[in-house]
């Protein structure tokens, strides 16, 4: 049986490179838990922000849209049409405005979390350079 260049004998030199992809990938299972651990924490995290903040704003906007649609139906039978109609040709107006409004904002938050924001980029680097180091060994 031939020997390598450094004069240790080729099934040595297996073993030696079995235990290290061995090693290899159990560090790489690691650092894959490690980071998607950290993803998560960031996305709870800011979502009970979200939550909370969400909650406390749906309140207030009910409350100031109630008051746009008074203010409207009041100015709607102030000029003479009426006031059942004019009640319900207000909130009709406002809900349209708000919808149109709430469509726009739901898409752009939608749009931004978009699974590319959560990928592990540590991970897939790491994994790459790792397989370029197993390429030039082999």
């Amino acid at each position: 049986m031939s020997q390598p260049p450094d004069g240790r004998p080729l099934p040595e030199l297996i073993g030696g490179l079995v235990g290290d992809l061995s090693n290899l990938f159990r560090k790489e299972i690691q650092l894959a838990k490690t980071e998607a651990s950290e993803k998560v924490s960031e996305v709870g995290g800011a979502a009970g922000s979200v939550a909370v903040g969400g909650i406390l704003l749906l309140g207030a906007l009910g409350v100031f849209l109630a008051a746009i649609v008074s203010l409207l139906a009041a100015w709607l039978v102030n000029t003479g049409m009426n006031p059942t109609l004019a009640n319900a040709l207000a909130a009709f107006l406002i809900t349209v405005v708000v919808g149109m409004v709430g469509w726009t904002t739901l898409s752009k938050g939608l749009n931004t979390l978009k699974a590319s924001n959560l990928s592990m980029n540590r991970t897939a680097t790491s994994l790459g350079r790792d397989a370029n180091v197993v390429k030039e060994r082999l």
